[in-house]
């Protein structure tokens, strides 16, 4: 099952194929008008002097050598946990293009994150997701993951932030 596929950590030279990934992601999320990042953020963001994330990408395996098809990522970094004592791992994005659902794709990255976090020492695995978006809920529900429904996101950033800093 799945042997079609392949999964390896991103490298700068991937820069442009994660924003592409990006940008269709917030296609689909309908969030498009938020997207500011280039491929430059992102190079520097995940592999510059300071490295915040990494990212796992999905290919499609062809018969010429080499990865085949671009068919999704999963772009994660590392958290905290005060009651654990433990890190853990945040999955900020997870997509697979529409085109190569149903492959098993997105389980494939969710199965290489947790081999990662087991890795890694972490303790947990954590990600958001849309209310409204029933088709991945019910994905991360038949993975046995729990929806945090005690649990409400907070966020400050812009001028709110500006403002607290500048307290």
């Amino acid at each position: 099952m799945n042997s079609d596929i392949s999964i390896r950590f991103a490298t700068e030279a991937d820069a442009g194929l994660i924003m592409a990934f990006i940008n269709d992601l917030a296609e689909y999320e309908k969030l498009t008008h938020e997207v500011t990042a280039s491929a430059d953020d992102i190079r520097a963001s995940l592999f510059g002097e300071h490295a915040f994330a990494e990212c796992l990408l999905a290919f499609g395996r062809s018969e010429a050598p080499g990865d085949g098809e671009s068919l999704g990522f999963a772009l994660f970094f590392h958290n905290y946990s005060t009651f654990l004592g433990k890190p853990g791992m945040y999955l900020e994005d997870l997509f697979v293009k529409p085109e190569a659902r149903g492959r098993g794709i997105g389980k494939r990255l969710l199965e290489r994150l947790a081999q990662i976090a087991r890795e890694r020492g972490l303790a947990r695995l954590e990600w958001a997701v849309l209310d409204w978006n029933n088709p991945a809920i019910e994905f991360y529900e038949s993975l046995d993951a729990e929806a945090m429904d005690d649990w409400t996101v907070f966020r400050l950033s812009g001028e709110a932030l500006e403002r607290l800093a500048s307290k």
